[in-house]
């Protein structure tokens, strides 16, 4: 079917979203047009408001409307540790589970040559000097477990074992990826039980 030029020029619009393909494009742009048209014009004004509002926080990255996000902002946030992660999604999956209380460095993406994307898009500079400048005695790195992330993630390690930071203590961890909560060992694929085993913490020392 042909559309008039406006409304399949809506419908391409849509499209670039992540997981809508041409059908569900198509159903919503019908949806705004014919049966909701007020809240069609507020999309447009809240997209519109946040593609010219919202910018980098000045310290991490993240997505912000000020110079500072809220956290970078929060006074009371454990300013000794760094989590590093890909992008402002992974800060809001590990703010959901409350059980993270420090600070964070968003790389925006992870390393790929192919897409050009090396350690100067990632502000990996950046983040050696943050760290170098201030008191951070731990950095988290939690990048996906994916090739990409795990080259990534391997790379900010490597630079951050200068000789300075080395005879500060700084302690460079990474995010464990294990077995999920209620998982039975023999549904669980090869590649996440050797992270669940290579990840394992000590529990006891000894005969203590």
């Amino acid at each position: 079917m042909h559309y008039s030029p406006l409304i399949q020029q809506l419908i391409d619009a849509f499209r670039r979203l992540p997981g809508v393909g041409n059908k569900s494009a198509q159903r919503m742009v019908l949806h705004f047009l014919e049966r909701d048209r007020e809240g069609g014009r507020r999309l447009a004004a809240a997209l519109t408001a946040a593609m010219d509002g919202v910018g980098q926080c000045t310290l991490c990255r993240t997505l912000a409307e000020a110079e500072l996000c809220p956290i970078c902002a929060h006074l009371g946030r454990d300013r000794s540790t760094l989590c590093v992660v890909e992008t402002p999604a992974d800060v809001y999956a590990i703010e959901q589970t409350a059980a993270y209380r420090g600070l964070y460095f968003v790389l925006m993406g992870h390393l790929s040559p192919i897409d050009g994307i090396g350690p100067e898009q990632l502000g990996i500079a950046t983040l050696v000097q943050r760290v170098r400048d201030n008191a951070v005695q731990e950095v988290i790195l939690a990048t996906n477990p994916t090739v990409e992330g795990e080259a990534t993630a391997w790379y900010v390690a490597e630079q951050l074992k200068t000789e300075v930071l080395l005879q500060r203590g700084l302690r460079v961890s990474r995010i464990a990826h294990g077995v999920p909560m209620g998982g039975e060992l023999e549904y669980i694929d090869g590649s996440t039980l050797m992270h669940s085993l290579s990840g394992r913490q000590l529990l006891n020392q000894g005969g203590q």
